[in-house]
């Protein structure tokens, strides 16, 4: 490898990790999960360097190869994971707790959901991706990013009832 490149995704790689690790971990729901996708992407990317013409575009790649390996770890699961428990935490009444609050049944809502619906989710309003991009990035047509972004916002809508009562964070 040119170790002009070389040297430009290392200092990628330092640079955006973090948000490459959040956007991981929203996919995920774990952390341990979260960290061997950034790392497997990061892998795949750098494999892939040479035929990488702009070094602009290293993000873009990371990330879709980052959507690409958990569908892929999604299909090797025979039976998915589900977390539950038997009551959700109590409600602060003010200050940081009301963050606290809301990330814990977020997180809660997010892992009830399948990882399809969890990934158009996390694509459209945390990544804020237009639905082009995301039906590119998922392999599906636009029309189907449309019809599981309402069915997912559905189902968490009823699998976490108390996100229409919390109130949002100053």
């Amino acid at each position: 490898m040119d170790p002009d490149r070389e040297a430009e995704f290392r200092t990628f790689v330092v640079e955006r990790s973090a948000a490459l690790f959040r956007t991981a971990y929203l996919l995920t729901g774990d952390r341990h999960s979260a960290e061997d996708l950034v790392q497997s992407a990061l892998t795949k990317t750098a494999a892939n360097l040479a035929r990488l013409r702009d070094l602009t575009a290293v993000e873009g790649y990371v990330r879709r190869a980052m959507y690409h390996e958990q569908v892929s770890w999604w299909r090797r699961r025979s039976k998915a994971a589900e977390v539950s428990t038997d009551h959700l935490p109590d409600q602060a009444d003010d200050g940081h707790a009301d963050v606290a609050d809301l990330r814990l049944v977020m997180r809660s809502a997010l892992a009830r959901l399948t990882p399809r619906q969890r990934a158009v989710l996390v694509l459209r309003y945390f990544e804020d991706l237009p639905e082009s991009e995301i039906a590119k990035v998922l392999g599906i047509s636009v029309g189907s990013v449309r019809s599981q972004t309402h069915r997912s916002l559905e189902r968490l809508k009823k699998v976490a009832p108390e996100l229409r009562t919390m109130r949002e964070p100053a």
